[in-house]
């Protein structure tokens, strides 16, 4: 939000005049209102932004704002509209309208209860020709004279911004946040009579213009709650953990970077309990798993990212929401909730003030439902990396992944293999080139390292994973606060989900050496990767190849199945190759799911 003199994208509340309205109090002990507008309901914030300077006050045409001083009184929604055509009439009030109604789903014509005319032409004498009751706009407050008076309301004085209130229906969201104007976060108390669920506040679309400096002004985002946001807490999908600890002094620098590229959080999505991998029915004990909102709603929404994805998924209203991914946390939400979504190279991003499943496997990323939106959040997210001026030559297809007999018998129309064979021969009209058919496990035994005894991928890395996430979690986030709550709490346990009980029960069982034999086969295998199958590119290329790997067939996954109870993650698959080599790996969303990774 840009605040100072009033730009055509302005749409605010401004007082003293009556509007019915609703209190609340805050999550911070300060009021704020809710109001209803057109049968939509708005949030107001409890304090105002900016000060009207006007008539004998004002020193040039343009508005003039100062911050500061007490306020008291109703409220009226005005719309502020700058124009640099020096005969503003009717058809010109229409087409910017039109405008707005096209852009924004904050402003609506109960906005034109007061309207606030801004010339910004260089003409001397600029003319607004207006009719009394414009027929589509209702009644209105206009400024005849620019910039000097506004008729019949000479008590409009404070400026208040406008939020529009959405209902969470898909349970996606822990809370809704709005910002405290100092850098930090409140949670949002505000809730829309006769709702269930979360209540989310987003600002208008027409308060933000993109810059340079600031590329996605004005971007919804909404946070996994792994990620520690300034003056809330961070939970974790466990309610003690929420509780035992003080809201954070800090935002995590990965979501620093989101909001100075200009995007506005909107709230936090739920996590699967410490970003450990749940389903909707087995494990999701201590809170409701959000739902997907894909076919008639009822699938499973995946994990751990799930709040992000779901929510990303179901709301036109949204447009970014981060996860993270350490064995597919955002992968596996990205396919099930149809979007694109990725795991990064890893380190791409710092992980500082996040909840840590495992360091040495941990990355951030970004839900998009627009691939030109996700390139252009990652390019500004993602710093540090070289440009490059074309793309790799060959196409990489394992056909030990998609079957041997893809290829020699094409699969039936309207199946998930002939979707995917659809995109791949796009691909290669694309890139100038056809598949290579690979067989990794056949390469291992043909190109393993000399001195490694492992006969195959999924023995040398069988335990790798699970050893890691175990291990790493337990120390720096299980035992720490186990330890806390049971000092506050007379020496009782924290409740603890499924999932994480098992997995840490399988972490402490392990001998004090497992940790560093995982880090030595995770390197064996990262190094014959990066040699034998995506090798590196040139000065022209990021890598050689482009691997394409299906990640789902499209088959359906109900929430209420019992799988049964849950168990170590062990064992190796395709969708493990980017975990354990360190490359990017991305989502590309259809009925079937592919994925697709390049060199790190």
């Amino acid at each position: 939000m840009r605040y100072g003199k009033l730009h055509s994208w302005e749409l605010i509340f401004v007082g003293s005049l009556l509007l019915p309205t609703q209190s609340f109090v805050s999550a911070d002990g300060s009021s704020g209102q809710t109001v209803i507008l057109g049968d939509v309901p708005f949030f107001i914030p409890p304090s105002p932004v900016s000060q009207f300077l006007f008539g004998e006050d004002a020193k040039s045409r343009d508005l003039l704002l100062s911050v500061g001083g007490d306020f008291t009184g109703g409220l009226v929604p005005i719309s502020v509209i700058a124009t640099n055509n020096s005969m503003f009439d009717d058809d010109a009030l229409d087409s910017i309208l039109e405008g707005y109604k096209s852009k924004d789903d904050v402003w609506n014509v109960s906005f034109l209860a007061g309207m606030y005319i801004s010339y910004s032409g260089g003409a001397r004498n600029p003319s607004i020709s207006l009719l009394a009751s414009p027929k589509q706009w209702g009644n209105q407050l206009v400024l005849r004279h620019v910039s000097v008076y506004l008729i019949s309301c000479t008590k409009i004085r404070w400026r208040f911004q406008a939020f529009r209130l959405y209902n969470d229906e898909q349970q996606s969201f822990l809370y809704g946040t709005v910002s405290d104007g100092q850098g930090g976060f409140q949670q949002l108390s505000a809730h829309v009579d006769g709702a269930a669920t979360e209540t989310i506040a987003v600002p208008s679309r027409l308060y933000f213009s993109p810059d340079v400096d600031k590329p996605l002004a004005g971007k919804r985002l909404a946070v996994k709650d792994i990620y520690d946001v300034k003056d809330l807490r961070t939970g974790c999908g466990n309610r003690a953990f929420y509780n035992q600890y003080q809201p954070k002094n800090t935002t995590a620098p990965a979501i620093q970077r989101l909001l100075d590229g200009g995007m506005v959080l909107v709230g936090k999505t739920k996590t699967s309990q410490f970003a450990n991998g749940e389903t909707a029915t087995d494990d999701w004990v201590d809170l409701h798993a959000p739902y997907n909102p894909r076919g008639d709603g009822y699938q499973d929404g995946s994990s751990s990212s799930t709040g992000s994805g779901t929510a990303l998924a179901a709301y036109e209203w949204l447009d970014f929401a981060v996860g993270s991914d350490t064995g597919g946390s955002m992968r596996g939400p990205a396919g099930a909730n149809g979007l694109f979504g990725n795991r990064p190279s890893h380190g791409a991003v710092s992980l500082d003030d996040v909840m840590p499943l495992s360091p040495e496997l941990d990355t951030a990323g970004i839900f998009s439902r627009d691939a030109k939106l996700w390139a252009q959040a990652g390019h500004w997210w993602y710093q540090g990396f070289k440009s490059f001026s074309k793309f790799p030559s060959k196409i990489l297809f394992p056909i030990d992944s998609f079957g041997s007999s893809f290829l020699a018998n094409p699969p039936p129309a309207g199946t998930a293999g002939a979707i995917f064979n659809a995109f791949i021969v796009k691909l290669e009209t694309f890139l100038n080139t056809t598949r290579t058919e690979i067989n990794v496990a056949g390469l291992w035994n043909a190109t393993k390292p000399l001195g490694v005894s492992a006969p195959s991928l999924r023995v040398l890395l069988n335990t790798t994973y699970a050893d890691l996430i175990t291990l790493d979690q337990i120390q720096l986030v299980a035992d720490p606060f186990i330890d806390d709550y049971k000092a506050s709490h007379g020496g009782r346990m924290p409740f603890i989900n499924p999932t994480p009980l098992v997995r840490w029960g399988y972490g402490r069982s392990l001998p004090p050496t497992r940790k560093d034999e995982a880090l030595t086969n995770k390197t064996i295998f990262l190094d014959w990767f990066g040699s034998e199958i995506v090798k590196g590119g040139n000065k022209e290329t990021c890598s050689e190849s482009i691997f394409l790997y299906p990640q789902s067939s499209g088959g359906t996954n109900y929430r209420n199945r019992y799988i049964g109870p849950p168990s170590t993650p062990l064992g190796f698959s395709t969708s493990r190759i980017a975990v354990h080599a360190e490359t990017p790996d991305m989502v590309v969303p259809g009925e079937g799911t592919l994925l697709v990774f390049l060199e790190r």
